[in-house]
Order: structure tokens, then C-alpha cells, then sequence
């Protein structure tokens, strides 16, 4: 009874670890609800959709009441008191500005939805930079201590072959070199691990936890479609950025058509209706009554402003052109980002390989060296620089790795077509570190 009840809370505790863990997926889910960045993009998302309603309301009635209550006194006249109301109705039949102002209030909205969708996509990237940027910490921290320990076996092995006259001081010497610049590099990992989890939470919002790896063994797809040609007519059309240009094109335009509505006569529908009543404060004077009803048509031409219209037409001009050569540079810049991130997929693929290649090099030649060293062939600074070697290279493969992933998100921004899908994908290739450790 009491093993039974051991192992369940060995099994609660397994889970609970588990639960802790922390992947890709999750942090992004998190950074969803805690970001600030994001947070404040999706308040500007809510102000943006209200200017389509500010933008109808020019068209639609305008309906008012007023009233007075007033006592009047004159000379020679007897005091009495004045009151009424009146309600009020406009309704706008041709007013050309106000109709270009709608059709703006439209095309503002929608890039307050694009300019959005560019908030949303930049949480993608830089969570998943941010994630990467501590797994790489870790396999550098990883990396040097298991360099520092492999130096340590080394340098006691030196240690007694100079104290059986099996090898000369330089060895130990060496090694020991080797061993401090080590444990120098080691504190200097820990710390940049250190500000790289910061950076984590800080788009998370959760503290630290453990977090799920890249599997060894992870199949990198390539990009589909392999052509880099789509990919960059893509960027031209559909990045977010190219179609937030196009929509300020666009209003820009519609500008120039309000303003010259300056010169334009407005036509509106007005009716109205007035009750007035005057009392006389003098006993035996008569009191007055009258309810006024009018309906009607109410025109006005603009004649003459002091050129200030035409100066305004003249301005929306000059902001169209300027529009239009924003647009074509925001297209200039999203083609490249996409050649940028294509090539670096690309080439990190190709990276990857070489490196898995130049690993199982690196680890025949280090065994090749201790072998050596053994039978004495090899000196001490041989099996250390080997040793060195294999570390580099199996850092600078998980970082190969993830600077193709992360080039992989790049290029579907660049083109407009990143997703939580995408991150989804990417989850798949992560595991528990738990098991990535090697079974004892």
C-alpha cells in the first residue's frame, strides 16, 4: 500500500514537470494574451473601426431640439415672458465631400485591419526569434560544459602522464589554459542564457519554464513552391505592408476628390417645427400661441474661400504622389525580404547538411586524436583543439537549424502568408528535452 501510494506521487510529480514545460505553440498562445505590442495593436484595431461610422453619421440626419424661456421687459410696453422650441431635421441630399469622407472612413479601416494583420505577424516572428534565441543559449551553455568537463578528463590525464614521465609540463599547462577558458566562457553563457529567458517572458508575460527542444533528427522541409520567382510576386501582392501602402494610396486619392468638393454646391433636405408661447405678467392681457411646421430644400454654392480650397487640392496631390512612391518602395523592400528569406532557406539547408557531415568528421577526428595521444602519435594541444572542433561544429548546427526555421517564418511573411498554422508545423519538430537525454 505504501509503494502504491509512492508511485503515485512520483507519476503526479512526472506530470507536473511535464506540464511545465513550455513549447513553441505555448509561448505564442501566451504572448497572445500578455504582449503589449500586440495589445496595443488590437486597441488600435478597435479605435480604426470606428472611423466608418464617424464617416456615415455626415450622411445620415441630423436632428436637433432647442428651446428658450425668456422674460422681456420694454419701455412702455408691459413686462411679459417669451418661450418655445423648436425641433430640428437636416438631411444631407448631394454633399460630394461628405461621401469621399465615408469612402475614406472605409479604406481607413481597412488598414487599420492590415496594419493589424502586420502586428500579428511580427508576434509570430518574434516569438519564435525569441524561443530560438534560448534554445541556442542553451546548446552554447551545453556545449561549453560538456567542453569543460571533456577538458578536465584531459587535463588529469595529462597530470599523470607527467607524473609517470609519460608527457612534458606543456601538456598540463595547456590543458589547464584550455580548462579556465573554458570555465570563462561557461559564465558568460550562463549569463547570455540568462538575458535570453528575460527576453521570453517579457513577450510571454509567464515565467520561465522549461522548454521543449528541436528533435535531433528533425526533417527541415524546403520551401514550396522551390522557385524563388512566386515567392517574390507574392511579396509584391499580398505582404502586408505593400497593402497598407496600396490603402493609403488609395485614400490619398479619394483626398483629392473631397477637397475639390469645396467648389461644390450642397443640397439638403431641412424641416422643422416651432411652438412659441408670450404670456403678459399684467392681469387681463391676452396670451399668444403660434406652432410653426416647415419643410424645404436648403442649397449653398461656395463662391470664394481665399484659394484655400485650391491650395488644399494642390496639397492632396502632392500626398498622392508621395503615396504612390511609398507604395513602390514598400513593394521594393517586401521583394527583397522575400529573395533575403529564400536564400536563407535555401543555403541554411544546404549549411545543415554540410554540418551534420563536418560532425561526424569532427567526432572520428577527436577519437582518431585521443587514440593517438595515447600511444603518444598525438600531443595534448591535438586532442584539445579536436575536442574544440566538435563543440563549434555542433553549435554552429543548431544554429543552422534555427536560423533556417526562422527564415522559413521570414519568407511567409514576406509574402503575406503567415499563420499560427505555420508555427503549429514547427511545433511538431519540438519534444521534451527529457527526451533528448541520452538513456542511462
Amino acid at each position: 500500500m505504501r509503494m502504491t501510494r509512492l508511485s503515485i506521487v512520483l507519476i503526479g510529480l512526472a506530470f507536473s514537470l511535464q506540464a511545465s514545460a513550455t513549447d513553441l505553440l505555448q509561448a505564442y498562445r501566451d504572448a497572445l494574451a500578455n504582449d503589449s505590442i500586440y495589445a496595443s495593436a488590437r486597441a488600435d484595431l478597435a479605435a480604426g473601426r470606428e472611423l466608418s461610422v464617424q464617416g456615415r453619421a455626415n450622411l445620415l440626419p441630423l436632428i436637433g431640439l432647442s428651446g428658450n424661456h425668456q422674460r422681456i421687459r420694454r419701455e412702455s410696453s408691459p413686462e411679459y415672458t417669451a418661450r418655445g422650441y423648436t425641433l430640428s431635421l437636416a438631411q444631407p441630399l448631394i454633399d460630394t465631400a461628405a461621401w469621399q469622407t465615408y469612402e475614406q472612413s472605409k479604406l481607413q479601416v481597412a488598414a487599420s485591419e492590415t496594419s493589424f494583420a502586420v502586428a500579428g505577424q511580427n508576434l509570430i516572428l518574434r516569438v519564435a526569434q525569441a524561443y530560438f534565441d534560448v534554445l541556442a543559449a542553451q546548446d552554447t551553455l551545453t556545449s561549453l560544459r560538456a567542453q569543460k568537463t571533456a577538458i578536465e578528463e584531459q587535463l588529469a590525464f595529462a597530470k599523470r602522464n607527467f607524473e609517470v614521465g609519460n608527457a612534458t609540463i606543456t601538456d598540463t599547462h595547456e590543458a589547464q589554459a584550455r580548462y579556465d577558458l573554458a570555465t570563462a566562457q561557461e559564465l558568460a553563457a550562463q549569463s547570455d542564457l540568462d538575458i535570453k529567458r528575460e527576453a521570453l517572458i517579457q513577450l510571454t508575460g509567464q515565467p520561465a519554464a522549461t522548454l521543449s527542444v528541436l528533435r535531433k533528427d528533425a526533417a527541415l522541409q524546403t520551401p514550396q513552391p522551390a522557385q524563388m520567382a512566386p515567392w517574390v510576386s507574392n511579396a509584391e501582392q499580398q505582404n502586408f505592408d505593400v497593402l497598407s501602402k496600396q490603402l493609403s494610396l488609395e485614400i490619398a486619392q479619394r483626398d483629392i476628390t473631397r477637397n475639390r468638393a469645396g467648389h461644390y454646391p450642397t443640397v439638403d433636405l431641412v424641416a422643422s417645427r416651432t411652438d412659441t408661447t408670450q404670456r403678459s405678467n399684467i392681469i387681463g392681457q391676452t396670451n399668444s400661441t403660434g406652432l410653426t411646421n416647415s419643410v424645404g430644400v436648403q442649397w449653398q454654392i461656395p463662391l470664394y474661400s481665399g484659394f484655400a480650397v485650391t491650395s488644399r487640392v494642390r496639397q492632396a496631390i502632392a500626398l498622392e504622389d508621395k503615396a504612390r512612391s511609398d507604395l513602390e518602395s514598400s513593394r521594393r523592400v517586401a521583394a527583397q525580404a522575400a529573395r533575403q528569406a529564400y536564400f536563407g532557406v535555401t543555403s541554411g539547408l544546404a549549411q545543415v547538411k554540410a554540418l551534420e557531415a563536418a560532425e561526424l568528421s569532427s567526432r572520428s577526428s577527436l577519437e582518431s586524436n585521443r587514440i593517438g595521444y595515447r600511444v603518444g602519435v598525438r600531443i595534448n594541444i591535438d586532442v584539445l583543439n579536436a575536442q574544440q572542433q566538435l563543440y563549434v561544429t555542433q553549435r554552429d548546427l543548431a544554429q543552422a537549424r534555427y536560423n533556417t526555421l526562422l527564415n522559413s517564418l521570414r519568407l511567409k511573411s514576406a509574402a503575406g502568408i503567415l499563420q499560427e498554422e505555420d508555427l503549429i508545423q514547427i511545433n511538431t519538430l519540438l519534444v521534451p528535452e527529457s527526451q533528448t537525454q541520452p538513456q542511462s
